[in-house]
Parts: structure tokens; sequence; C-alpha cells
């Protein structure tokens, strides 16, 4: 990719979060990420070409040395940080602002630093894999917080019993972020067990939310709606996937009902979520085991008594194992971690300076690694402590708001990376994305947030107190005098 030769009709309109756009080109497989900033504050708020620099320096810093060692040298891909010719990225904003959604245009893209994060376009798969005409499929997941918090600081018990998503739901819908509830709940995707991860995954694909989008060949074709009054259409859907599984099966004569290609749509996802694993001398997988905290929420949709208290797990080097392992450096849970947070700041108003060595804002390097890696396990009073369990927690959020990128395509028997199963074949690979650093900063927030949705959910939930009517009637005494 020639930097001084960009052209934006090269480039289409790929997608969007919260703090950035991506933007995917039309030959080669890369994709690249600007940043956003709120529209109202777009006069006073540019970065300098230096700050933005920065910012996606240290995206990328701390993608290559926190969250990689973490989760896995082959999932994760840091990219690198590009200075763009400003007329192209000026160009480009004006292009791919007629195909944004409404509800994203309250923030701009920034055209002043010419900054960019380059990456490789994971909806696609190398060329070589792509001896068969039908493109690839590639499903992105955003699975959320996989356990139910266990610390001691915990303050309300519906926290160790309903999910932080099942009740953030209740939040959302009354504030109108949503029109109707979703029935996902990530510990079921988490689980390990098929039986309930096939529900997760069924209840994503009814209501996606920003939890699901699928693409088949680079091209979104299933993700909740704009407006989010409507449900995507999974009609639209199975006839996309028809061709990647309508396999002559004796019953069905090559031309299955939508139900199946769902089921085995459904089956291939859970398949590469589950595979990776490292085996042990008898072959079987080795597992991970959530001991500390409850391994069901009780808001889930799935059925109570086909709970089985078998060995079902995550194998342990699989790509949910690793983002578990990396959200639970969170066993303080927000509640155990404000007070250490205000610790930290009452430390900063006597000694500002120290900012840097504690390396509040980065830069997130080897150094901050062993902060995290190293930080006490007992809580000795020290801004250390604090400042060590603060980053694990910044960490684990991480980790909880990332997304999973599985893409696969059909594949011949003699493929590499094949996903097991009977028919069809598909060659496949698995990534992590969105693994930006939070910010220090939002702690307060979490706090207050978290706050919320714990007292909206009791609130919303509890049975109204049985009515003391009945009750007085049954104790009255009705007197009858002769007239």
């Amino acid at each position: 990719m020639e930097l001084d030769k960009m052209d934006e009709n090269d480039w289409k309109y790929h997608g969007e979060g919260n703090k950035s756009l991506v933007v995917s080109h039309l030959q080669h497989c890369r994709v690249l990420r600007l940043l956003k900033f709120p529209s109202e504050d777009s006069a006073h708020t540019r970065q300098t070409a230096e700050q933005a620099f920065r910012h996606i320096l240290n995206i990328v810093d701390y993608s290559k040395y926190v969250m990689k060692p973490l989760l896995g040298e082959k999932y994760v891909h840091s990219g690198e940080v590009v200075k763009l010719p400003l007329d192209f990225v000026r160009q480009l904003s004006l292009k791919v602002q007629q195909e944004r959604p409404e509800l994203r245009c309250d923030k701009v893209m920034d055209t002043f630093s010419g900054c960019g994060l380059c990456l490789p376009n994971l909806t696609q798969l190398p060329l070589h894999h792509l001896r068969d005409h039908r493109p690839p499929i590639c499903v992105e997941i955003k699975p959320k917080c996989g356990f139910l918090p266990f610390s001691r600081h915990i303050t309300k018990e519906c926290k160790r019993k309903v999910c932080r998503f099942c009740m953030h739901q209740h939040y959302k819908l009354a504030n109108g972020k949503w029109k109707r509830l979703s029935r996902y709940c990530p510990l079921d995707l988490f689980s390990g067990s098929k039986q309930r991860m096939y529900v997760a995954l069924k209840n994503l694909l009814e209501e996606p939310q920003n939890n699901l989008k699928i693409f088949k060949g680079g091209e979104l074709i299933f993700s909740c709606k704009d407006d989010a009054k409507q449900q995507p259409e999974l009609n639209d859907l199975i006839q996309h996937l028809r061709p990647y599984f309508s396999h002559s099966n004796g019953l069905y004569n090559g031309h299955q009902p939508g139900k199946a290609i769902l089921n085995e749509f459904i089956q291939v996802i859970c398949s590469a979520l589950l595979s990776g694993g490292d085996s042990n001398r008898s072959g079987e997988p080795r597992k991970v085991h959530l001991s500390e905290s409850r391994p069901h929420c009780e808001a889930s949709p799935f059925p109570r008594d086909l709970l089985r208290n078998g060995n079902h797990g995550l194998p342990k080097d699989s790509v949910l194992a690793k983002i578990l392992q990396v959200q639970m450096l969170d066993n303080l849970d927000i509640e155990g971690i404000y007070p250490l947070y205000k610790r930290v700041e009452q430390y900063l108003e006597e000694f500002p300076k120290e900012r840097n060595r504690l390396q509040i804002d980065g830069p997130y390097n080897e150094s901050f690694m062993d902060k995290v890696k190293n930080c006490p396990t007992e809580d000795d009073g020290s801004v250390e402590y604090a400042v060590g369990k603060v980053h694990q927690y910044r960490v684990a959020m991480t980790a909880k708001d990332c997304s999973v990128m599985i893409t696969f395509a059909p594949c011949e028997e003699d493929e590499e990376q094949q996903l097991k199963l009977e028919k069809p074949r598909f060659t496949y690979s698995i990534s992590i994305l969105d693994l930006d650093p939070k910010p220090y900063e939002g702690i307060p927030h979490q706090y207050k947030l978290d706050t919320k949705i714990v007292n909206y959910y009791l609130r919303s939930t509890q049975a109204p107190p049985p009515s003391s009517l009945y009750k007085e009637r049954q104790e009255c005494t009705l007197l009858f005098h002769a007239v």
C-alpha cells in the first residue's frame, strides 16, 4: 500500500464503533481504522497530529505488549500506525458519510491529523484458501463477560446470581437503547457445553443487538437494524448460507430447510469457538473450569432441568478460554476497585509527578505488563498494590468488551486448519479484536453505572408485595342486627 498514492475510491465503508470508523480496501486484504470525536465539539477538540499519533500508537502498543501475551500470539493482530495524506482522508470522509448509520452520525471522522491504524481485513481469508467460488463467511461476536463476580466486596447478592449482561438488558430497555430484551446469556456461551452454547448462539441470531454481525465476502449481510425496531431477517441470512450447507445428505436431497441450515451454521461456530485445545495423553483436550463462581446465570433462558454437573469446560487453548482467563483478572469487582482508585487519586494529589512512574496513562510496554502480572495478592495498603489492581481491572475490562472474528470458507480434504465436521469441510481462522486500553478516568463512571444497573434490575424484577386487602377482609367480622 503506497501511502503517497492513496485514492478514496479504492476504499469502502466497513463499519464503526463508538470511537473509530473502519474502511476496507477493494482489492487488498487490508482495513484502515480512523478515530472519531463528537461533531458538536469538532471546532475545539481537534487533536494535534502528534496527539493523534500517540493515541493510535498507545492502541498498538497495548495490543502488542499487553493483550497479545495474555490472549495468545495466534489470536491478536496489532497492526501499525500510518500517516495518511490529509486530502485523501477528507475525500474519504465525504465518500463514506452517506453509508454511515444515522445513529452513529453524532460523531465525525478525524480529518485533521492524518493518522490511522492499518490492520488485516479479518472478514477475508488469504487467497490461497479460496479455490472454491463461494466467498468466506465471517461471524463477529462480542461475547461480553463470561463469569459471575465472586468478590467479597460485592454488596448486592443478585450480582452473584445474575450476570451483568442480563441485568444490563433491563436498564437498556428502560432507557430506549433497545426495543426488545436479548435472551443471549454470555455464561451459556462460555460454558463449554455444546447445548448451552447452541442456545446462546441461537438467541444471538434472533436478537443480535451490537453483539453479532455476519459478513459474506467482506460485505455485511446480517446485524441489528439501524433503528433497532425491526428484527433482522433470518430468512435472508438462510438464503445467503444455503450454498454452504445444502450438501446432499439423502434426507433433504440437497435442499435443506432453513432450520437445518441454521442448525449446521451454529454447529460450525461452536466447533470454531471450541477448537485450538491442546491434548493430554488420552487425546482429550484439557479443560478450564470456573470453580470460583457459580457457572449458571439465573436469568438465562436455558432450561434449568437440562443443566448437568458433568465435565463441561472450555478447551484450555480455545479462544473463549483465553478471553475468560483475562476477564477474570477482575477478581475484586468494580465495588472493590473503586476504593483503590480513590487511594491512587489521593496519592496523585500529593505527588502529581508520580503519575508517569505509575504508568497511569501508559506507555503500554513490558514495564506496564509487569505491574499487571506481579501485583501483590494481598492489600498491603500501598499505592503500588492499588495501581496494580486498577491496571488488572482495566485489562479485564478490555477482555469483557472485545470481539471474536470467526472466518471460514469451504475447503478440500488436504487443507490445514480444518473444522472437525463430517460434512461440509471448512478452513477457518479465529482472531480477537477491539483490544483498546480502557481509560483510567472511566472507573468512577463504571462504579456509578454498576449501581444504576443493579438497582434498576432489582426494582424491575422484584415481585410486587402481596395485597393486604384480602388479608384484611379475612380478619374482619361482620355483625348483623335485627331490623
